[in-house]
């Protein structure tokens, strides 16, 4: 007979709530064909713009290159330096699906009724800039600000796949304090408010905890979408 300290993480409560000021984390928010869904939508995206400067890549930082591949959509994410840009080497960035638009629009919706700080953007959000990052089992994202982009809107963020440790620090360097959220696939997290500067990364990825039918059998995506502009 399992005991509690058995029982898998999602068996325990996990209640939609605002783990900080203007930070609002809702479990389990997409089902598991909406979450196959997107992952499907990513890899044909993917393969359009396979052997192109645009292809899903492992960027090279200042610091080293990631351990995380990135797909850009809407405008791209370049480095060195840091900045968007909508085409590379005269190849158009790839659009934001209409998809992912209603994706930002429902997440704000929802999100609203636990943070004034989200609520102010409901019903007023662009998503200009998308992510898809995928995290291979042993990667993981070192702190950092999402310091690129002129508008102080929410960046919303959804996970699909196996569980990554989503680290909320401070605004003003990436030491303590800062709070760890376990986010699930199917889960959505965003922030802004006083906390939309904030450091933030994903130290690690837990493997073999991505459920069936979500559409990766290992590592995990996370799919974030930006304002860029003001």
């Amino acid at each position: 007979m399992p005991t509690l300290f058995d029982a898998p993480e999602a068996h325990f409560p996990r209640p939609p709530r605002e783990v900080a000021g203007g930070v609002v984390h809702l479990p389990d928010w997409l089902s598991a064909s909406e979450q196959a869904a997107l992952v499907a939508q990513a890899r044909d995206i993917a393969r359009t713009v396979a052997g192109t400067p645009l292809a899903m890549t492992r960027p090279q930082l200042r610091s080293g290159q990631m351990s995380v591949h990135i797909l850009s959509l809407g405008q791209h994410w370049a480095t060195n330096p840091y900045r968007y840009v909508s085409a590379v080497d005269g190849v158009r960035v790839p659009p934001i699906p209409q998809s992912l638009h209603d994706l930002a629009q429902r997440a704000l919706a929802d999100a609203a009724g636990l943070s004034p700080a989200l609520a102010a953007w409901s019903g007023k959000y662009r998503a200009e800039a998308a992510l898809v990052n995928y995290y291979p089992p042993e990667s993981a994202m070192g702190m950092h600000q999402d310091a690129n982009e002129l508008s102080e809107a929410p960046v919303i963020s959804v996970s699909i796949g196996d569980t990554g440790i989503f680290r909320l620090g401070n605004t003003t360097n990436r030491n303590r304090p800062w709070v760890d959220v376990p986010l699930l696939s199917g889960d959505l997290i965003i922030f802004g408010g006083e906390h939309r500067r904030a450091f933030h990364g994903v130290p690690r990825i837990e493997p073999h905890t991505a459920p069936e039918n979500c559409g990766l059998v290992e590592g995990r995506i996370n799919i974030t979408i930006r304002q860029v502009s003001l």
